[in-house]
Parts: structure tokens; C-alpha cells; sequence
């Protein structure tokens, strides 16, 4: 069911700020839609013997109230709490003004936590779905992201994202104003924060496996760039490719079988792909220009950036034939492309009035839209639901990452709590 609403957005203030202990990202509502949809979500009943470790819906509740589409009831204004369908009275939640209700109840078996929970449309006075969901202990906010997901898709229409995690770079001066730089893997929240490594040479261009359990980087860890790939379960770290010259800009093909990289070892920067279990190599471009940021369309297509025009624009190219098409022709730059799930939009960096933006450009309709309303953005990367868009940016001195819907009206900001942030990378829907 795909709720009816106004898509006109209003500048407001920051709606929820949260700050953890154990993570080191901050997430800021900086602008949501002018009227969102209002939840109650009320605190899961609990039969543990201890307290419960995790407020499950806490998280489920701060979940919605990221997107900007969502507020949620505050439990202060809850005129009762019920856990069961025998204890709802619509009326209480009429009262408060709340749209739809969220209600559950956890038991405990073992080191197994189940909940059963169901979303009721409170103006229609009936349950949407009820549903059971079983995690472990150490799992509970997963579960709380699981439940989201659901709540998200049934009000929506389209697949929630709260069980995903994003990849970073974070550099830091240490204590002699040398820069440390950190390959970082966190949930979507900025929780559970993980450093796969930890360099003072450069780290760039992480790029998820479609699957999520990996991920290729490059690091110039003995002073020339290479290519990794790291399991992410195993710890399992392979070096895939140190030619001479340029080793960057790897990209997952969606099939796992593949990456599509940049190579200057035979002169010009060139695309090339890699096929990773026999570490044959097949050269795609062939031209004296900078062919640079391949990006999977599909398994039989990439898309790249080339001056070869005369300035930075995004060309598709087919790999069976070779036939090569120019997508870009809006501005005097266009470069760091990135398709959208459902293959509708190019979103990539886009020089306007010498200020870089993150812009979405209709394939059918060849139509720009610049969303950012920062400079010098750069990197962007989509959500499998391809509804927000994640990218680095700058608040004053600090590198920060920040992310807007690809209709440009709800945006979030994402600062950290020290250093600079860059390189985001958007992992798939872990289904785990």
C-alpha cells in the first residue's frame, strides 16, 4: 500500500539528532516532507529475566524518523501502552493524532529473542499485517532494522534500507599532524562501527560485493596503489591487482564474477575487467583520453568517465560490441556516474557555475536534476532501493557525509565526530 502524500518539502529544523557511544557517525534530519506520516511506536513488552539489552522499538522508531517521511508519537504523549490486540483502543491513538500504530511483544527461548508485532491503520480502525520475526541477543538491534524494513515497505511501497551498512574513509591527524587513514564498514545508523584498516597511506574507492559479504578497495599501503579484495566474514584479504601506473576505481559487476577497474599499466588510463576466478584480464576502452569510474548498468554494460570530448563526461558502453553512446551533454562536467536500481536515473557529480553538486539526470528524458544544495560533493552512491542518494561533502572545515532523496526533497546529514569523511559506499540489503 503506497500512502498518498505531498511531496512539497519545507526547510525545517533538525528533527532528531542521535548520538552514540559506540559509533562514530551522527545522523541529522536536515529536511523532511512538509506534512510526514505519523507512527506510534510503542516500547515491545519483554518476559527476560534481565532488562532487555536493547530498546528494539527505540530502533525501529528512529528508523522511520530518519527518512524525513516519518514522525513518530512521542511515548510521553501515549495515552496507553498496549502489547496485544486485545489492549488497543484506536481511540487513544485518534487522540494523539497518530496515523498508524506499531505494537509487540518479545519472549525469550534460550539465547533466541522472538517478537511478534503488528502495524494497525489507526484511521481505518484495522490491522495492516502482523508478523513474527526471531533474532539472538546479540542481534536486537538487527531486528529492530528487520521490523522497520517492514513497517517501511507496507507504508510505502518500496523496500527499506535499514538493513544495510555503508563504507567510508575517515582521515585523522594523529599526535605528530600526520594524516591516519581508516577503511570504516557501519550500519546505515552509524552503529556498530568497524575498522577493516588502518593506514598513513591513502585508501580509496570501496565497493561492496553484490552478495555483502566483501568488499575491493584501493590502498596505496607501500607508497603505489593496488587493489584488495576482503571478506568481510573471514577477515580474508587478497591483493588482486599492483601493475605499474594506476590501480583504481574498482566496481562489483552484479553477477560477483567480475570488476570492472582502471589500469594505466599499458600507457592511458584505460577500463579494464577483471574476472576473478581465473584473474583474466579484458581491456574495454581503447583511447589516448583518461577512461576512468566504471559502473555496472547490468552484466553487458558499464558506464565510465572520459574526457575524450574535450571535458570530464559519462559514456555507456556495450561489452559484447564495443558500440559506444555519450550520456551526459548538460554542463561542462559530469563524471563519477552511478545508475540507479531500477535503471531510470544517472545520478553523478555535475559542475554548475563551477560548483560541484550531485545532480540525477532521466535517462528517457536526457532531463538534469541537481539535488544538493552543498559544494564540492562528490562520490555518490545509492541505496538498493535507489530512493536516497549518500555522498561526501564539506560543513566548513570538516569532510562529512551526507545524503538526499533522489527527488531532492527529503536530505540528512551525516557529520562525524572527528576527522574527515569521504568515500561512502552503499552496501546491498543484507538478508543475513
Amino acid at each position: 500500500m503506497k500512502l498518498p502524500r505531498s511531496m512539497v518539502v519545507v526547510a525545517l529544523l533538525v528533527m532528531s539528532v542521535f548520538v552514540r557511544a559506540d559509533g562514530d557517525l551522527i545522523v541529522e534530519v536536515t529536511r523532511g516532507l512538509d506534512n510526514p506520516t505519523r507512527v506510534a511506536v510503542v516500547p515491545f513488552s519483554w518476559d527476560g529475566e534481565y532488562a532487555m539489552p536493547v530498546d528494539v522499538a527505540q530502533v525501529v522508531s528512529d528508523d522511520l524518523v530518519r527518512t524525513g517521511e516519518f514522525s513518530t508519537i512521542s511515548r510521553n504523549n501515549m495515552l496507553s501502552y498496549p502489547a496485544f490486540s486485545h489492549e488497543v483502543v484506536m481511540g487513544d491513538w485518534r487522540l494523539v493524532r497518530a496515523q498508524y500504530l506499531v505494537i509487540g511483544s518479545m519472549t525469550t527461548n534460550g539465547a533466541t529473542v522472538n517478537l511478534e508485532f503488528s502495524l494497525y491503520d489507526v484511521v481505518r480502525g484495522r490491522v495492516v499485517l502482523t508478523e513474527r520475526v526471531s533474532r539472538t541477543r546479540t542481534e536486537l538491534r538487527d531486528m529492530g532494522h528487520q521490523v522497520a524494513n517492514i513497517v517501511y515497505e507496507a507504508l510505502t511501497g518500496f523496500d527499506g534500507i535499514f538493513r544495510t551498512k555503508i563504507a567510508y574513509i575517515r582521515a585523522e591527524r594523529d599526535g605528530l599532524g600526520e594524516f591516519v587513514y581508516r577503511l570504516i564498514v557501519a550500519d546505515q545508523d552509524g552503529y556498530n562501527e568497524r575498522t577493516l584498516l588502518r593506514s598513513r597511506d591513502p585508501i580509496m574507492s570501496p565497493s561492496w560485493s553484490p552478495d555483502g559479504t566483501e568488499l575491493v578497495y584501493v590502498s596505496f599501503d607501500g607508497g603505489r596503489p593496488a587493489i584488495y579484495r576482503q571478506n568481510l566474514i573471514t577477515g580474508q584479504l587478497t591483493k588482486l591487482t599492483e601493475f605499474q601506473g594506476l590501480n583504481s576505481a574498482p566496481s562489483w559487476s552484479p553477477d560477483g564474477s567480475r570488476l570492472a577497474l582502471v589500469l594505466s599499466k599499458d600507457g592511458d588510463p584505460e577500463v579494464y575487467i577483471l574476472e576473478l576466478a581465473s584473474g583474466r584480464l579484458q581491456r574495454v576502452t581503447h583511447h589516448y583520453a583518461i577512461d576512468t569510474e566504471p559502473a555496472w548498468i547490468d552484466n553487458n554494460s558499464l558506464i565510465f568517465t572520459s574526457n575524450r570530448g574535450g571535458r570530464p563526461q559519462i559514456y555507456k558502453i556495450l561489452l559484447d560490441s564495443g558500440r559506444l553512446q555519450r550520456l551526459t551533454f548538460s554542463g561542462d562536467y559530469n563524471a563519477r556516474g552511478r545508475i540507479s536500481p531500477d535503471g531510470k536515473y544517472l545520478v553523478m557529480v555535475h559542475r554548475e557555475n563551477g560548483v560541484f553538486k550531485i545532480a540525477a539526470q532521466d535517462l528517457a528524458t536526457s532531463r538534469v536534476h541537481v539535488l544538493t544544495e552543498t559544494t564540492l560533493d562528490e562520490s555518490p552512491t545509492i541505496a538498493p532501493n535507489g530512493r536516497v542518494v549518500m555522498y561526501a561533502t564539506r560543513d566548513g572545515d570538516q569532510g562529512i557525509l551526507s545524503a538526499v532523496a533522489i527527488d531532492g526533497g527529503v536530505r540528512v546529514k551525516l557529520p562525524a565526530a572527528q576527522g574527515d569523511i569521504r568515500e561512502p559506499s552503499w552496501s546491498p540489503v543484507l538478508n543475513n
